[in-house]
């Protein structure tokens, strides 16, 4: 670990690694989780019920219980400690603490039990009567396997008295928005004094976490206007926004533009003529027309002589795009290639070789465009749909498959809506366009919540609705049975859902089927051969069949808010009054009752993924699990929007005045998380 003292021992700096601390800097960095307070006691007898809190008793006797389960019960005076699962050591100090009449001080939860309180494994220390008791706060950290408390806090505040905390910014700016010296803050956020706010410390309201959180904020921000200024001074092939085929294709479509698509298509053809890299995000609610700008998109790329990707995360969604761009754009003489799981091993040959000679204009296809096989003679355009599912590294892969020195434009396409405090900080180095609008003849869907025990009610509604002519989806969170014993699986449902309709030709689709076998089945469903398609969520982006317009989500209390939103804009898609039934099964837990609750209620996607980022925060909506993204550790964009408004402006201002004390600032915050923060 940098630095001028002797670091932690080999195997605690892999522990600290794994928690994102290489140098002394990160380590006093790392910022406590929460606080408890121990510095004042509780007799057992007195001690409140409502709260963790510190209660002092003289040990009695240990002893090994062994019903209901094997446990060490420790009794003290008016006290009993329960650990299910201990040491023979941890016998062995209680009976010399027993012997030499030693007090135990245990921290937890106190519940009143048929011999008084009792405490489940608590923290405790054994300590001599008249032992001082804390002065301060104690903090506990946000730690990893192996890696315990007291260990973990005597690094921290080693690093602390070692590290140069110098201020990054200039006064006037703190003295603008009134915060404290970055020092100051984090020494108290360490070590908080006696007299310390400890309310305010535990809600992360405290001037200091003010200071700290802005400069977190800044740094994101600092991070992404440099990366924005980076890509402005690279190179990309200059578009034509007006060429010969994007005349004819306009002149030929069989609908009319909405105004927020023509909107969408001026910001990206204006982006696109320009000679660097666009990054632009396209974002719409389901079925708001974000394909047909897409196409728009890579037909620029066509008229300049050069080639288009257009990457989608599931084959089903590749299969949809790849039917409407041949049904809008071979009829130009357009040459697309499609590379899926379908393809014989001679057939993905030609498609690449397609690819790399340049044959084909745009490429089409799921993660195979960014394998290594897979080369692109002119790459002008890539186009990634849904492209929080994708992973940064994946994202970049396909940008670099352009093989000039100059970069690719990048088409980013969202159909969950993105909220204002995300957008303002995670896609703050993007261009956005908005889609706003439904094109004319999407009707509303009512959305219905039905308990399981009604189940027959709504197989009598899927059989009149088939009888009338119309079609139907059944979706199910899983495949097969899981370890939840509970969740009703696909092929279960089907086999049950044939047998309950068997007037009806009921179809299932789900990921696990052969890539011919899934299109077969899809194929006949949109030709209406199948009345009731029981799918999982592979459907969830995608499908488009107009005369669906019943949708029933199995256990619908599985799904999170964006799925939900999703599935539901399957239907509704024709002239047809569409009716989405979430089938939940009781009891629901508060958390699925809000889930459904919002969408129940809401049929703005917008209204919906700002709500689905205060129940969820932004790592599932980002989709960071599998993108490495860095989270903000200390901010939350949902309390702290007028710092993040206040980060923003203050980014440009600085990078402006003094880009070097920005780039101090980001490394200090970011450290080499920064690249992938950009991607």
């Amino acid at each position: 670990m940098a630095g001028n003292k002797p670091g932690p021992a080999p195997g605690i700096e892999g522990k600290l690694a794994r928690l994102g601390m290489r140098s002394r800097a990160e380590l006093a960095l790392h910022l406590p989780l929460r606080y408890e307070d121990e510095t004042a006691v509780f007799a057992p007898e007195a001690a409140p019920l409502d709260r963790p809190v510190l209660v002092e008793a003289r040990v009695l006797k240990p002893e090994v219980a062994y019903r209901p389960r094997r446990q060490l019960v420790v009794r003290a005076e008016g006290l009993a400690l329960r650990f299910l699962n201990f040491y023979g050591s941890q016998l062995k100090a209680f009976q010399r603490a027993a012997d030499e009449g030693l007090l135990v001080r245990a921290y937890g939860e106190v519940r009143r039990g048929l011999f008084g309180a009792e405490m489940i494994h608590p923290r405790y220390r054994l300590v001599p009567e008249g032992e001082p008791l804390a002065s301060a706060l104690t903090p506990i950290y946000p730690s990893t396997a192996g890696l315990a408390q007291p260990l973990l806090r005597r690094l921290v505040l080693e690093a602390l008295a070692g590290a140069e905390l110098a201020e990054t910014l200039p006064q006037s700016l703190l003295r603008r928005h009134s915060l404290q010296g970055i020092a100051e803050s984090v020494r108290l956020l360490h070590q908080p004094p006696p007299q310390a706010d400890a309310a305010a410390l535990a809600q992360r309201t405290h001037p200091a976490w003010r200071r700290v959180k802005f400069d977190e904020l800044l740094a994101q921000q600092l991070s992404m206007r440099m990366a924005y200024r980076a890509r402005r001074g690279r190179d990309a092939p200059a578009l034509p926004a007006n060429g010969a085929l994007l005349k004819r294709l306009l002149a030929k479509l069989p609908f009319r533009l909405t105004r927020a698509q023509r909107r969408a298509m001026a910001e990206i053809l204006k982006d696109l003529a320009q000679p660097h890299p666009m990054q632009r995000l396209l974002q719409g609610d389901v079925g708001s027309g974000k394909t047909i700008v897409a196409a728009i998109a890579c037909l620029a790329a066509v008229d300049a002589g050069l080639q288009a990707a257009v990457m989608a995360p599931t084959e089903i969604l590749a299969e949809q795009h790849y039917r409407k761009f041949t049904g809008w754009l071979a009829p130009l003489g357009v040459r697309i290639a499609w590379l899926h799981g379908g393809l014989t091993r001679a057939q993905k040959k030609t498609a690449l070789a397609a690819l790399a000679g340049g044959e084909a204009q745009i490429g089409l296809g799921t993660h195979a465009l960014f394998q290594d096989a897979s080369v692109f003679a002119r790459l002008a355009l890539a186009v990634v749909d849904e492209q929080h599912r994708f992973g940064v590294r994946q994202r970049l892969a396909l940008r670099k498959k352009a093989q000039a020195r100059s970069a690719p434009h990048q088409l980013m396409m969202s159909a969950t809506p993105i909220p204002r405090t995300l957008s303002m900080s995670y896609y703050a180095d993007l261009d956005l366009s908005v889609i706003d609008e439904l094109p004319p003849g999407r009707r509303p869907v009512s959305t219905k919540l039905v308990s399981e025990a009604r189940r027959g009610e709504v197989l009598a509604r899927i059989r009149d609705a088939c009888r009338a002519g119309q079609q139907a989806y059944w979706v199910c969170p899983v495949i097969e049975e899981s370890k939840q014993g509970d969740l009703q699986s696909a092929i279960d449902a089907h086999a049950a859902l044939s047998a309950d309709l068997k007037d009806l030709n009921v179809g299932l689709v789900h990921g696990r089927l052969p890539a011919a076998d899934k299109a077969a089945v899809m194929a006949a469903f949109s030709a209406g051969r199948i009345h009731l398609l029981v799918a999982t969520t592979v459907i969830e982006v995608g499908l488009d069949v107009p005369n669906a317009s019943l949708m029933v989500l199995e256990h619908a209390e599985r799904f999170g808010l964006a799925q939900l939103h999703q599935l539901r804009g399957r239907i509704g898609r024709g002239s047809l009054d569409s009716a989405c039934i979430l089938l939940y099964a009781s009891p629901l837990s508060q958390a699925a009752r809000a889930r459904l609750k919002v969408v129940y209620e809401n049929a703005d996607g917008f209204e919906i993924a700002r709500q689905d980022l205060a129940l969820r925060g932004p790592g599932e909506v980002l989709g960071e699990a599998q993108s490495g993204t860095p989270l903000l550790r200390f901010a939350d964009l949902d309390k702290d929007e007028p710092l993040l408004i206040a980060a923003r402006e203050s980014a440009e201002a600085l990078l402006e005045a003094d880009p070097a004390a920005a780039e101090r600032h980001v490394e200090r915050w970011l450290g080499a998380r920064r690249d992938l923060l950009r991607a």
